[in-house]
């Protein structure tokens, strides 16, 4: 018989999850849009009673925080287990609890079973823990599972590739289990950890959204599964079977978002969560510096005299980071070899990386080094003294002609730690561009709970060091690599078309603070095409700012652009740190827009991309977002210069700035001045 039933809330700012138990395990009676402090949570219980009717069976069985096969549960169970090769199939039930954190048991399994929850800035985090007597096999533990919403008609989660990073995808709710995994062992282009579930109707701007993202770097599963009775369920953990036998297994925090102001409301507590809650930021004080990169200028060719220079017109142009990428170690002349060897090139360095860091801190610059540890070629003095460190077959597929090391090992990680703290302790570094270029051979958990080792590690001994996330661009972006690094290399491809849109759907996840973009080079590496100087140096400062390219192929024309962007970056990064990116909804599909909106609400700036030719021939007003309607604004177009002769209208902002309403601005919208495909007008909004 069951005992009376027990309710818990939990509130985070915007959104109320109500917890449930007759004695086993709680499930998610309420996960919505917040609820009055005063509701009544047992009416609220009755109110939600299942109909029982013919055809099943005579009680549908709890969709509880971790679904019991044991209880009848028709869909996928939260637990799936082993022990001497034999299925176990619990029934816990709730032991304790303080209201956030409960602990259920199966006495007779010998397992335990805690939940537990976190407010964490807007988001709620709730994380599973399973504790065994005696040795089991784990084949899938959930992180606490939630209903999925009943009035959604999509799925909204993310694929990709290389240089094709966060493509939105968007699949109906139907019966049986939409499955997302990633089984590369790192949080993937293929299947980044996060997604998004809509009311209908929802947009960027309105509607009701709920949003789920899994802080875990090693390869995940999502299900989201409608069952035969029409009840939704939502599951996230580790890749399944990536985990040795073992007596205790915790999932990854799995951060919760609700918003009644659409897409945005949920993509802003993230960018909020990451920012000011996950991120731990070595020198907050210190203004985000605008970065050059080396990369796409020289690759492996390096020659101090060549590099001297380019440091010196990089600086002119505004850059106050120097970042000296792959081939300054071993003899590292391609990407064939040296991968593991971290000793400085004596044939290209003579005198080490010190003279470079010399002159590039005379520039006002600070340095950065690429390093991508967590790898090894055959190639290498390294692979050739312990071929027993490299994880996988020996017949294995290679990925860029290099394998993965073993960082579930700790004698790995000692040595790479030892190289790391020479390198780190015998030059004047202050950032590393952490490169992962190869997918694990095996899906192994292990492996990222070993990096993550090694990275607390590091950042103990070297607290002051920023490290960048890179994995063949964006393949490792997720808050757990982001609770130990401070910035991400969103994708390998420096086109500003293609980034306009990749950082337009990143940003339902990520700040501008951690997202690195670059200008790239006038013939796009990646893709050959030739973009104008004025899209690139636009598109790069919507985010973390640098420069990838040769400076000395510059006419005096692009380089007078870059630095002028670059200044207009550096004046307004103070605020624009800490803003929220909020896309925008554009009734002409050609536009990518957003507006980021200051914390204080009183300044805001606006890019709106035109990535193709429009079908009309003029173009739609652009609605704003966020504003005080009763509130005026002064807006001003930043990139005037760029007016095209062809717009011969009499368009506003052509004369000079524009003082509207919020109502006005976010009703109407703006009518922005007729302009080519491949570029992107900027404007300045502020609170009168």
């Amino acid at each position: 018989m069951s005992e009376a039933l027990q309710f818990w809330r939990i509130d985070a700012p915007g959104q109320t999850l109500v917890l449930s138990s007759d004695g086993g395990i709680p499930g998610a009676l309420y996960w919505g849009p917040a609820l009055h402090p005063q509701t009544d949570l047992a009416a609220l219980s009755h109110a939600c009673e299942q109909e029982v009717t013919g055809g099943m069976i005579d009680r549908l069985p709890p969709l509880s925080l971790c679904p019991e096969a044991s209880r009848s549960f028709e869909g996928q169970p939260g637990l799936v287990a082993y022990r001497d090769g034999k299925p176990l199939y619990p029934r816990f039930r709730l032991e304790v609890t303080d209201g956030t954190e409960f602990t259920c048991r199966d006495n007779d399994l010998g397992l335990s079973l805690t939940f537990l929850f976190e407010v964490v800035g807007q988001t709620i985090s709730a994380k599973a823990t399973l504790e065994s007597d005696a040795e089991i096999t784990l084949h899938h533990l959930a992180a606490p599972v939630l209903p999925g919403p009943q009035m959604g008609q999509e799925i909204v989660d993310f694929s990709g590739r290389w240089i094709g990073e966060f493509q939105v995808e968007r699949a109906p709710w139907r019966a049986g289990i939409h499955k997302r995994e990633a089984r590369t062992g790192r949080s993937g282009h293929e299947h980044p950890p996060q997604a998004y579930f809509p009311e209908a109707g929802a947009s960027n701007t309105q509607g009701t959204v709920f949003a789920m993202h899994y802080g875990w770097s090693g390869g995940h599963v999502m299900l989201a599964e409608e069952l035969p009775s029409g009840r939704r369920q939502i599951q996230w953990g580790h890749a399944c079977g990536t985990r040795a036998a073992g007596t205790r297994f915790d999932t990854a925090p799995l951060y919760l978002a609700v918003s009644q102001s659409g897409f945005n409301g949920c993509a802003t507590a993230f960018q909020r969560l990451l920012r000011d809650h996950v991120v731990t930021w070595p020198k907050p004080e210190t203004p985000r510096p605008v970065h050059y990169n080396c990369w796409e200028a020289v690759y492996f060719d390096h020659d101090m005299a060549v590099l001297s220079e380019i440091a010196e017109q990089a600086a002119a142009l505004g850059a106050e980071r120097f970042v000296l990428d792959d081939g300054w170690f071993g003899r590292r002349d391609d990407d064939t070899s040296s991968l593991g060897d971290w000793e400085i090139d004596r044939r290209k360095w003579p005198d080490g990386l010190t003279p470079l860091i010399n002159h590039v801190e005379r520039l006002g610059m600070t340095f950065g080094l690429w390093v991508e540890p967590e790898m090894v070629n055959l190639d290498s003095d390294l692979a050739r003294a312990h071929p027993d460190w490299i994880l996988g077959p020996q017949d294995q597929i290679e990925g860029r002609q290099q394998r993965v090391l073993d960082l579930s090992s700790p004698e790995v990680r000692d040595h790479l730690f030892r190289k790391l703290s020479a390198l780190l302790q015998d030059n004047r570094i202050d950032y590393l561009k952490w490169d992962h270029n190869r997918l694990l051979p095996i899906a192994d958990a292990a492996q990222t709970e070993g990096i993550y080792a090694l990275l607390r590690d590091l950042r103990r001994a070297f607290p002051n060091v920023e490290i960048e996330s890179c994995a063949s661009g964006g393949g490792r972006i997720d808050a757990g690599i982001l609770s130990l690094t401070q910035r991400v290399w969103l994708s390998d491809s420096n086109d500003a078309l293609e980034r306009l849109r990749i950082q337009h759907d990143a940003a339902l996840l990520l700040p501008m603070s951690v997202t690195g973009s670059h200008v790239g080079p006038r013939v796009c590496h990646t893709s050959g095409r030739t973009i104008d100087i004025r899209m690139r140096a636009w598109i790069a400062a919507q985010r973390h700012m640098g420069f990838e390219m040769d400076p000395r192929e510059l006419t005096d024309e692009e380089a007078e652009v870059l630095k002028r962007v670059a200044s207009w970056w550096k004046d307004n990064r103070h605020w624009r740190m800490q803003a929220d990116i909020l896309r925008l909804d554009s009734a002409d599909a050609s536009v990518i827009a957003e507006q980021q909106l200051a914390m204080d609400g009183n300044r805001f700036v606006v890019f709106a991309g035109k990535a193709r030719s429009a079908h009309q021939i003029m173009p739609r007003p652009l609605r704003l977002t966020g504003l005080d309607p009763e509130a005026l604004y002064r807006i001003d177009l930043v990139n005037r210069d760029e007016l095209h002769h062809l717009s011969r209208g009499n368009t506003a902002f052509k004369d000079g700035p524009l003082v509207l309403s919020g109502q006005i601005l976010m009703q109407q919208g703006l009518t922005l001045p007729w302009q080519f495909p491949e570029t992107v007008w900027v404007i300045e909004g502020e609170r009168q």
